[in-house]
């Protein structure tokens, strides 16, 4: 057990979670040291016990994993964490390492490949799939081709949040209440988004938006946002 290296698994999902517990366990490895389903229990249980890893699903209630990410990070320079989601990793990857994670599992992948992606990652490597790298070299060298949907990669984290937002159906004045921003900031973020996605009229930024929400099955969680600090910008 002293070997064994630690992980803390943050999953709302109590079926997932005992499923990912159970293969953890499995390896000779690992030993999972504490599961929690949201973010708030994660957290309090990084007080507690100071894992060697830990494996955060990205939609969690009250604070995404993304968010949490952050989060951790920001208080754990060094932990390692690997993002475990049902969502478009072309997308996702992306934000999910420009918020520190060290790599981003897709749930429908094998088992085997969850227990390949930690060990990399406790090794000290990124992990993303093939597909993820191939995108994102593409990018990196100007040769992406994108389809429309990947478009959203162009937006900053805090555009990319109105964006939901709006999918919602929430007005400007709304959004700056809940983001504690001025309503003149939300029309300034509203126009780089209509730029950025290639979007020329106010209707077809929410018509898009509220089609992005839906698809991502994100609305429930977007309405439990918690309300930022004033001086977030």
């Amino acid at each position: 057990m002293k070997n064994k290296k630690k992980v803390l698994i943050v999953e709302d999902h109590p079926i997932v979670r005992y499923g990912i517990k159970r293969i953890l366990n499995g390896d000779p490895d690992l030993t999972v040291c504490d599961d929690v389903e949201s973010a708030e229990q994660a957290i309090e249980a990084m007080k507690t016990v100071m894992p060697d890893i830990m494996i955060v699903d990205i939609s969690l209630k009250e604070m995404d994993g993304i968010q949490l990410t952050r989060l951790i990070r920001s208080q754990h320079p060094k932990l390692p964490i690997v993002i475990l989601s049902m969502h478009d990793e072309r997308i996702y990857a992306n934000k999910a390492l420009r918020a520190g994670a060290n790599g981003y599992i897709m749930k429908e992948e094998s088992t085997e490949k969850l227990i390949i992606a930690i060990h990399h990652i406790l090794r000290g490597e990124i992990y993303v799939s093939d597909q993820v790298k191939t995108f994102i070299l593409q990018a990196f060298a100007g040769k992406q081709s994108e389809p429309n949907n990947t478009a959203i990669t162009k937006l900053s984290d805090r555009e990319y949040e109105i964006f939901l937002l709006i999918g919602t159906g929430l007005a400007c004045r709304a959004i700056a209440k809940k983001l504690c921003l001025s309503v003149k900031t939300i029309e300034t973020h509203r126009a780089r988004i209509k730029q950025k996605l290639g979007l020329d009229s106010s209707s077809k930024l929410i018509l898009a938006a509220m089609e992005w929400a839906q698809r991502e099955n994100l609305i429930p969680v977007l309405n439990e946002v918690p309300v930022r600090r004033k001086n977030a910008v």
